[in-house]
């Protein structure tokens, strides 16, 4: 008995080759797989905060759009309504036929109840005028008119809950707008059914699950490949196989963060096509004006042109969202027009007067570099823009003997206390610090200075020796 055991520990006992074999595998897999972790994690904490943004932009969007058509509504008839008693019933009449005629789309419609709870105009549900709704709630026990009595009682705001559909009967979330018409005692609103935002963030969140998985799955093909040289350069025991296994690992965490750089890119360009959200707004807009067309209204010029500023407005920030996340003419041209396109941007956004000065040093900067300082002036003129109300900006970069240089300057109130800790200030340093440079950050009340330093070793070598020019240029 005790031959066979020593047998079988015989058999099992590992030569010295797999023992340095399995040396090696086994901090590759658990370095791989933290890896693999960190990135599904992080990307999918990334992937939840834009769509949980992208959810949050579409509906507020949503309820500026209701804010709108209530608006709109108020205008259309408050000559009846500004002109009439407390009791003057005629008015109150004309003013119900008036909503009960607005509807729009193929849900859309206006409801009036009175501060009683009675449902005085109900267009899609005629079956509910005239009927005290009072207590009302939805299928997730949520009150329905009771709030939106008290918030015109207020003077306006939204409520959300749960409403069937007119044109399937299904409940669905809807978001209304109520305002309140104080000397009439009624509730005056509008609401939209905001599934398809819940549809298209669902799908968002699934795709983006699914991308996570594909990206783990391509993780575990490399780990695999990676394992099979790991196994067949154990077998040669020499050093030089060993610094090329860390060469592929160090290969393999550069395309990681290659990928994350990528996959910005595709989310930029994911937020372009979900902008559409915004142009349900403008259609709505320009139905309305095709109804006052139609009707003769000497007001549907004013519903076109406020579709078509809608429609710049949307147009615009298409550009500015791909700008920010990843501004072509970065890799394009290079620092210099990248930073001037921004300040030019910034200029004709804010109003503020802008200045930008470079010295022309070959475009020398490295890759990373580049985006660290352009995203460094990004962030600095987006607090100027939301915090220094300052007159006056300039921007100057340079390159010197010890690296590179640029210089925000702002005329503004200075930096408060509770904001010089700020997630802002941080992201920049933390570029800064990857690169090994430094960054100065003056304050006081006659404005703040930010001095961003790249070191020499991210320059790269310039191909032809020429003279360096100065260019001035401001927006």
């Amino acid at each position: 008995m005790a031959s066979r055991a020593q047998t079988w520990r015989d058999s099992i006992r590992l030569s010295y080759g797999q023992k340095i074999t399995l040396l090696a595998t086994l901090p590759l897999i658990l370095a791989v797989g933290a890896i693999a972790w960190i990135v599904a994690n992080q990307s999918r904490q990334l992937a939840e905060n834009e769509i949980s943004q992208l959810e949050a932009r579409l509906i507020e969007t949503k309820k500026e759009e209701l804010r709108n058509y209530v608006t709109q509504a108020r205008n259309g008839f408050y000559y009846i309504y500004g002109n009439a008693a407390p009791d003057d019933e005629t008015a109150k009449q004309r003013v119900a036929n008036i909503l009960s005629a607005m509807i729009y789309g193929e849900e859309g419609f206006f409801f009036v109840y009175d501060y009683d709870g009675r449902a005085i105009v109900h267009p899609r549900q005629t079956d509910y005028i005239n009927q005290d709704l009072s207590g009302l709630t939805d299928s997730l026990g949520t009150p329905v008119v009771d709030p939106l009595i008290e918030i015109a009682r207020g003077g306006a705001g939204y409520h959300t809950f749960l409403w069937p559909k007119p044109s399937t009967g299904e409940e669905a979330m809807m978001v209304a707008y109520v305002t309140g018409f104080q000397s009439w005692q009624w509730a005056v609103g509008t609401g939209v059914f905001i599934d398809d935002v819940l549809a298209s963030v669902a799908s968002a969140r699934a795709e983006t699950q699914a991308r996570i998985e594909r990206t783990f799955v391509y993780i575990v093909l490399i780990t695999i490949l990676a394992l099979l040289g790991v196994f067949i350069t154990g077998l040669l025991l020499n050093l030089r196989e060993r610094r090329l296994a860390d060469a592929k690992l160090r290969a393999l965490t550069e395309r990681i963060i290659d990928t994350q750089e990528e996959e910005r890119g595709r989310v930029a360009r994911e937020l372009h096509d979900s902008i559409s959200q915004i142009l349900v707004g403008i259609r709505y807009t320009l139905e309305l004006a095709r109804k006052r067309v139609m009707s003769g209204d000497v007001k549907a010029s004013q519903s076109l042109d406020k579709g078509i500023g809608g429609l710049t407005e949307a147009i615009h920030e298409v550009r500015r969202i791909s700008s920010d996340l990843r501004p072509g003419v970065l890799d394009d041209l290079g620092l210099g027009p990248a930073l001037k396109s921004l300040v030019d941007a910034f200029a004709e956004r804010t109003g503020i007067e802008t200045e930008f000065q470079t010295v022309v040093f070959r475009n020398r900067l490295d890759k990373d570099a580049k985006i660290a300082l352009y995203r460094i002036a990004q962030e600095a003129l987006t607090n100027v823009e939301r915090h220094a109300e300052a007159s006056r900006v300039t921007i100057e970069v340079s390159g010197h003997r010890q690296g590179a240089t640029m210089r925000v300057q702002d005329n503004g109130r200075g930096i408060d206390s509770d904001r010089s800790s700020g997630l802002g200030l941080r992201n920049m340093q933390e570029r800064i610090d990857q690169l090994g440079g430094t960054l100065r950050v003056l304050s006081s009340q006659d404005g703040t200075i930010i001095e961003a330093s790249v070191p020499l070793s991210h320059m790269l070598s310039p191909k032809t020796e020429r003279d360096p020019k100065t260019t001035r240029k401001s927006a």
